[in-house]
């Protein structure tokens, strides 16, 4: 690799950061803003516990940032990846079927992961830091410790190797990750109740089904959908709100 192209993949990796970096700032504090204005004082006894959930995921977005953006300078200088960009190379069928494959794929990751990470050794290597938020908020959706973090870095920038996914599907899947990670932190329920115990809820992971697991830690592991902790007798139902 000659210098003017490693020096645009450095490039490109240090803007994914920053973007990483923003996407975080904007998502957390806006949920955070919104948990001032909902539920006040909620947060005000966290303030020393929040400091260390950013400084954290401030760490993560570098961890998440570099692989993303060498990815994304493959693709847009080599043709790495399957990412496309014409919405007329696959069926328009195909454009919400790509979205669902990939929360799939990601979820599937995410459920065995965590739960593998839960196990007492590993556990304390991985995955203490997260659970050092307690209760959770807006701010701890990406505080992890970095080799928690390096284990949930690279399934996107894997999967865009495997799956076509045309750009929009790409950033409509990214804003997803995103919003649940945060809403399903925040410490109180942002969607109704009639929505969380019936219908949507019964599949979907709310706030509700994940402050459980923060609760009693050994069950409700997935990351979008119920799918896996009921087959595998995992799921322990919604969690309350003190």
């Amino acid at each position: 690799m000659n210098e003017p192209t490693l020096l645009a993949a450095l490039l490109s990796a240090l803007a994914m950061t920053g973007i990483v970096t923003l996407r975080y700032i904007l998502a957390s504090g806006g949920f955070a803003w919104a948990t001032a204005r909902r539920q006040p004082g909620l947060y005000a006894p966290l303030r020393q516990q929040i400091r260390k959930e950013i400084g954290w995921s401030l760490l993560s977005c570098i961890i998440f940032g570099l692989p993303a953006g060498i990815v994304a300078w493959g693709w847009h200088s080599l043709g790495w990846t399957r990412i496309y960009t014409d919405i007329d190379a696959y069926p328009l069928w195909y454009w919400p079927l790509s979205v669902l494959a990939y929360l799939a794929l990601h979820d599937t990751w995410f459920y065995w992961s965590h739960r593998w990470m839960h196990r007492p050794r590993v556990f304390r290597i991985f995955h203490a830091v997260h659970h050092a938020s307690r209760p959770p908020t807006a701010w701890a959706a990406m505080a992890f410790h970095p080799t928690e973090a390096l284990t949930q870095a690279f399934v996107i920038p894997l999967a865009v190797f495997c799956v076509p996914i045309h750009t929009t599907a790409l950033a409509f899947v990214l804003s997803i990750m995103t919003v649940m990670g945060v809403v399903n932190h925040m410490g109180w329920e942002i969607f109704p109740d009639w929505m969380v115990r019936k219908g949507l809820g019964n599949w979907l992971i709310t706030a509700s089904h994940h402050q459980r697991h923060h609760d009693i830690y050994l069950c409700n592991y997935g990351l979008y959908f119920r799918f896996w902790d009921r087959i595998c007798s995992t799921d322990k139902g919604l969690g309350n709100f003190v």
